[in-house]
């Protein structure tokens, strides 16, 4: 039958709400996208941080389901700087209060629909929480765009040491890492359209192909070539082959 992923945008700003079905025995990789989840595994509320790797991947199975967060919109909403959860899937009580989670987890294993549900905490939640910091919302857009790292400074007016401090709280580590990771996620999604790997590079903002190959490498644990010759890496949507769920999405 194979896996199955449906994916769509969220109310919240910057948001998406997605559900993964996932066959036994399957075993995918999850890619740095440099998002934050709040995920749903069946039977609990889990987070899931900024990962600077590839996250190993399970062969349990299940439905899952939940709600990604843009680049620097998670840490205001769930009360934790982001670099705490670097790499990291942790339980959602071990950052709120046990008697609400306790209460959240109720109320989305008794809903129809548990991504609708997810949803609904993560609005009411942003209802009574500061918004995220706009200032590093727009570093995260400037270097989704491929801006360098020294404009997104410039634009955001701070300086580099200011920028890296105010990553780590927003992104979970460097601008640097926020801006390989993006460029990462940009080529494959060009790939995936039908671009040739060198062209790809070059249009995400890599020097040439072998820049993209390393990328490749050290954030995927992969090569190019492995990764798109697995069937599951062709659909487009994202986190079409995400098995064990950071719910950070696979394809850009």
């Amino acid at each position: 039958m194979g896996d199955s992923y449906t994916e769509r945008a969220s109310r919240l700003d910057g948001a998406r709400v997605w559900t993964l079905t996932v066959e036994p025995g399957a075993a995918h990789p999850v890619l740095p996208d440099g998002c934050m989840d709040l995920l749903w595994s069946g039977d609990r509320l889990l987070v899931a941080g900024p990962d600077t790797h590839t996250a190993p991947p399970t062969r349990a199975g299940g439905s899952w389901a939940g709600v990604r967060f843009a680049p620097g919109t998670a840490p205001a909403l769930l009360g934790v700087p982001a670099h705490e959860l670097r790499d990291l899937r942790v339980p959602l009580a071990a950052l709120w209060p046990g008697a609400p989670v306790r209460r959240l987890t109720e109320r989305v294993a008794e809903a129809a629909d548990p991504a609708a549900a997810l949803e609904e905490i993560a609005l009411d939640r942003a209802a009574r929480t500061e918004p995220p910091d706009p200032v590093m919302r727009a570093v995260a857009a400037r270097l989704e765009e491929g801006r360098s790292v020294a404009d997104a400074a410039r634009g955001a007016g701070l300086s580099a040491r200011q920028l890296h401090r105010r990553s780590l709280t927003a992104f979970g580590y460097g601008p640097k890492t926020l801006a390989r990771v993006l460029r990462l996620q940009r080529a494959l999604a060009l790939v995936r359209s039908g671009l040739p790997y060198a062209d790809a590079a070059l249009a995400a903002g890599c020097a040439d192909q072998a820049h993209l190959a390393r990328d490749m490498r050290d954030l995927a644990g992969t090569t190019l070539t492995a990764y798109f010759g697995r069937p599951s890496a062709q659909p487009a949507g994202a986190n079409s082959e995400t098995a064990q769920p950071s719910g950070s999405r696979t394809t850009a």
